[in-house]
């Protein structure tokens, strides 16, 4: 979502760093190259003046003018306000009389019943006790859809025929209360734009049942239309917090930049793909870190741990430095590999000049050629995973008839394979000291 502002923000941040000082002069034209960039991005035109003001002042100040690195600081304060603007991480309220629950609004096509489905996948691998609650019984295949997302992420779903939404969540909270669950989900129906019509039914919900926490799911690829809608349930209902979805969207992403300091509403949620795993607590560090193109290492961190089993690791591990890597062991990285999510999340997790040569390697030609290398290895027995020295020519033919490719595409895995071999044989004779050769 951020890719040309990040782009547009590193050329900028590389011009400075050729500069030895800075005079004003200079920062204002900086200054006015920032400026722009974020307009460009649909960032809200008053979020940009006090945030342009902010840097300004601070990088004309003693704080840059006594600094070794003039440009460094600059960028420093850049990266610092831009936390600001950002605003404060915020946490679900779990606390008080349990079950807690959370009301989940917004409008039609903006991801709620998704986002619904998430957030109880999330706090369910947190150890709580989760339902969700089918509150939408106007939208049609609403229910059948939560009742799916359930099933997936393994929480049940109460659902009731005939009952207004308000009627139905108090009867929800009371069944969650009698059944021990810790946590209720409030999936509430949406509309194509605000009325009173769904105000009114959505105050009646919060009259009726007390909501621990009400989240508002906008879509962030709607531009500034995003703080329009969030001013709306916010003058409206007592919102606590909001989930912005479709952070992968190709969209300016200026609206995500904006939300906080011009509705006041704390971001707490970030959906950032399709799939049920897809949502991360919202931290406006990382955030700002990936805005300015300096990566997220903790957020990729998270991921590999995520996708990673520790004692499978440690065996692969122990296995390579004894020379017992096979193709059945690539297999299974490959495996944990694509559970990290979309190749392009992970390249755009990337930190400083990785991130930066990442970013021209084309995600599609990478998520093809992991799904043939997956397909070629599928494809073999497995003698011929443990024991590659036994693919001649035949073995070589059916395997590519098999997996739907090419002899030279087994050829080049088989290549790729031994490369990876010899590597490891490489570090069992250096202990280590190769490394920083054979990586650049």
């Amino acid at each position: 979502m951020f890719e040309t502002l990040s782009d547009r923000l590193n050329k900028i941040f590389d011009n400075l760093r050729r500069r030895g000082k800075l005079s004003e002069a200079d920062v204002d034209a900086v200054m006015r190259e920032v400026r722009l960039a974020l307009l460009e991005a649909d960032v809200h035109y008053s979020v940009v003046k006090d945030f342009v003001a902010r840097v300004r002042a601070r990088s004309i100040g003693a704080e840059v003018s006594k600094a070794l690195n003039p440009a460094q600081q600059v960028i420093k304060i850049v990266n610092e306000e831009m936390i600001g603007t950002l605003g404060e991480p915020a946490r679900l309220n779990l606390a008080g009389p349990k079950p807690w629950l959370v009301m989940i609004v917004g409008l039609q096509g903006s991801g709620k019943t998704t986002a619904a489905a998430k957030l109880a996948r999330l706090l369910r691998s947190q150890g709580e006790r989760v339902m969700l609650v089918a509150a939408d019984p106007y939208r049609p295949a609403a229910i059948k859809q939560l009742q799916t997302l359930g099933e997936r992420v393994g929480v049940p779903v109460f659902t009731e025929d005939g009952v207004n939404p308000p009627e139905l969540a108090a009867h929800a909270f009371d069944q969650a209360r009698k059944g021990g669950y810790t946590v209720v989900i409030l999936d509430t129906a949406g509309r194509s734009q605000l009325d009173d019509q769904l105000m009114d039914e959505l105050r009646s919900i919060s009259r009726k049942v007390t909501p621990t926490d009400t989240l508002l799911v906008i879509d962030s690829m709607i531009g500034q239309e995003a703080l329009h809608v969030a001013e709306g349930f916010r003058d409206t209902v007592s919102l606590t917090g909001l989930v912005l979805t479709k952070m992968d969207g190709d969209s300016r992403g200026g609206a995500a930049i904006s939300i906080r300091s011009v509705t006041g509403v704390p971001i707490k949620f970030l959906s950032t793909g399709e799939g049920v795993d897809a949502l991360e607590s919202y931290d406006p560090r990382r955030l700002a870190s990936r805005i300015l193109g300096m990566g997220d290492v903790i957020g990729l961190i998270e991921k590999a741990e995520a996708a990673y089993d520790e004692q499978s690791a440690r065996d692969q591990a122990k296995k390579m430095m004894k020379g017992d890597f096979t193709l059945e062991d690539f297999a299974q990285q490959l495996r944990q590999i694509r559970k990290m999510g979309p190749f392009q999340q992970i390249l755009d997790m990337l930190p400083g000049n990785l991130g930066q040569a990442a970013r021209n390697i084309d995600p599609k030609d990478a998520e093809k050629s992991l799904k043939v290398t997956e397909a070629i290895l599928s494809s073999m027995t497995q003698a011929e995973r443990h024991d590659p020295d036994i693919l001649n020519a035949s073995r070589r033919r059916r395997i590519a008839r098999g997996s739907g490719t090419e002899v030279q595409d087994v050829n080049r895995i088989l290549k790729q394979f031994r490369e990876t071999q010899r590597m490891v044989k490489t570090l069992q004779k250096t202990g280590g000291r190769g490394m920083p050769r054979m990586f650049g």
